[in-house]
């Protein structure tokens, strides 16, 4: 999924450890196999080809949970998450390699294979039909958070559940490490001038996911554009930000980073209220000015409120970062 990822976990013994995290590294890999865009031989580059031929394509058990609740959640924010805006982010990565814009009539055309609508899905069967010809399913802002989900679980089923797991800009985590409150995880500043200093959150049995353009973006002619594409026009967002979601899962967390980017703040923390369990903070940078957003959820995660709300103790684990030699998508 072009991201490192790592495992912390605590366990009995060294060999528990070894076996357990090997089996979590296999299950991550299956998935890599199965929902990498940049392997060919993947499962979903090979539903990518079979766009346009009019054809249902029985899928895996894994690629139909994640293909339904991206197209649950493109439904819920009109179209702001769309797993089918592949053929835009190609582009844009060539953009982000040469530092040149794409031209504007092969974007149109690209344009013309994106739309959530495009892609169908049969609940009967778990078979997928893309519409029209050229389609490219991108699951970059859904995949690594269910992939680290379920390292986790494979963690819980080899009996470690104090464990976390990250890739790229996602963590998931079980059960706090022993005698701690939480795992204390990092809020990444958002890389400009004033900007607010870096912030802490306890976290247990739960996951969070940063999303922004502080490692990925293309600067052309004094104009920031990241490497999130909003799917009603293909172009990179020019808004400087970090959106930091804390959900239950990943999978939750990890796709609701990319909507929010492209909605904004007011309609992005409406889209967060509606979701159970569910955090959000923005920090973004329009013109010359910062701003911070929080949903009032957010706050009960800090660590200083977190600490004295469930009870005095220990000091917190050191901290870990979503970013932290990681590149948030």
């Amino acid at each position: 999924m072009a991201v490192p990822f790592r495992i912390v976990l605590y366990a009995a013994d060294s060999a528990t450890a070894q076996s357990a995290a090997n089996a979590a590294f296999d299950r991550i890999a299956q998935l890599n196999d199965i929902m990498s865009d940049y392997d060919p031989d993947s499962e979903l580059s090979r539903l990518s080809r079979s766009s346009g031929q009019g054809r249902w394509v029985k899928v895996s058990d894994d690629l139909w949970r994640v293909l339904r609740q991206a197209q649950a959640l493109a439904t819920r924010t009109d179209g702001a998450f769309d797993v089918t805006v592949g053929p835009c982010v190609r582009l844009w990565r060539t953009a982000r390699r040469v530092k040149r814009l794409p031209d504007p009539a092969v974007l149109h055309a690209a344009m013309n294979a994106v739309g959530y609508q495009k892609l169908q899905l049969d609940p009967k069967t778990h078979a997928v039909k893309l519409r029209v010809p050229g389609m490219q399913l991108d699951l970059g802002g859904i995949a690594k958070g269910y992939a680290v989900d379920a390292a986790v679980a494979t963690l819980r089923q080899h009996g470690i559940d104090r464990a976390l797991v990250s890739g790229g800009g996602d963590m998931a985590m079980s059960g706090p490490p022993p005698g701690k409150l939480g795992w204390r995880v990092a809020l990444l500043p958002l890389d400009a001038p004033n900007a607010p200093p870096p912030r802490f959150v306890l976290l247990a049995n739960a996951a969070i996911s940063t999303s922004g353009d502080t490692f990925q973006r293309l600067e052309i002619n004094g104009t920031r554009f990241s490497h999130i594409v909003n799917p009603h026009t293909g172009i990179g967002l020019t808004d400087h930000s970090l959106v930091t979601v804390i959900a239950r899962n990943g999978l939750t967390s990890d796709s609701l980073t990319k909507p929010v980017s492209v909605l904004g703040p007011a309609a992005g923390l409406k889209l967060i209220a509606r979701t159970p369990g569910a955090a959000v903070r923005i920090v973004r940078e329009p013109g010359d000015r910062i701003e911070v957003h929080e949903s009032r959820r957010f706050k009960r995660f800090y660590e200083k409120l977190a600490g004295s709300a469930l009870r005095p103790g220990p000091r917190p684990s050191p901290s870990l970062s979503p970013h932290n030699s990681l590149d948030p998508r």
